[in-house]
């Protein structure tokens, strides 16, 4: 249900499992977080779904019995912002709930035009994982936060866009290589220059 390719240096990580939009099991998170601290020697790495869906957040039977509030939510964003390689989230549709933190983790966010950002938690009485609340009022702001966390709004790409939500909005057919072109500098960089520089910017 995760699939993983190494080339080059370039780690790829796919969310497969479309025939439930790419929601995210236990079993899944784990296999997320076991390949985020094992990817201190990548030199990139593109996160993205498969199908029509990023990811539907957390499997709506598991979240009730206990994996909307697992830690491991919080582990797996926390090692994504902790890579020292550029890290690029590719929005191949829809993203819902929980998965929300594992792109805001990411250096970059692109997301193809039909993609809808959403995180109905208060909708479904549980609380946003703390750091998911952090970076993405980093990101856009307390009022755009609160407007998908409180007022349950979903958000466009383009919209997403405007509000720094996302960096880029690209034709589904260019999704990947998009993403691979953004990695290519970190790729052919020394990797202590790449480490550095990612330090400086924060």
């Amino acid at each position: 249900m995760i699939d993983l390719t190494q080339q080059d240096g370039l780690w790829t990580v796919t969310i497969n499992n479309p025939g439930k939009a790419n929601a995210l099991s236990g079993a899944m998170l784990s296999d997320l977080l076991q390949i985020a601290e094992a990817a201190q020697e990548a030199r990139a790495l593109i996160l993205t779904g498969a199908g029509k869906v990023f990811s539907a957040g957390a499997d709506l039977d598991e979240a009730r019995a206990g994996l909307a509030t697992s830690d491991l939510w919080e582990r797996l964003s926390g090692a994504i912002a902790a890579l020292p390689c550029l890290t690029v989230a590719a929005l191949n549709g829809t993203m819902a709930g929980g998965a929300n933190g594992m792109a805001l983790a990411c250096d970059l966010r692109i997301a193809v035009p039909t993609a809808k950002v959403f995180y109905p938690v208060m909708r479904l009485g549980f609380l946003p994982q703390p750091s998911d609340v952090k970076r993405m009022r980093a990101l856009i702001g307390p009022a755009r936060t609160k407007l998908i966390l409180m007022a349950g709004q979903k958000v466009t790409a383009d919209e997403a866009l405007a509000f720094g939500l996302v960096d880029r909005v690209v034709a589904p057919e260019d999704l990947m290589q998009t993403a691979r072109d953004l990695v290519a500098d970190s790729l052919a960089a020394d990797p202590q220059t790449a480490a550095g520089i990612a330090g400086m910017c924060g």
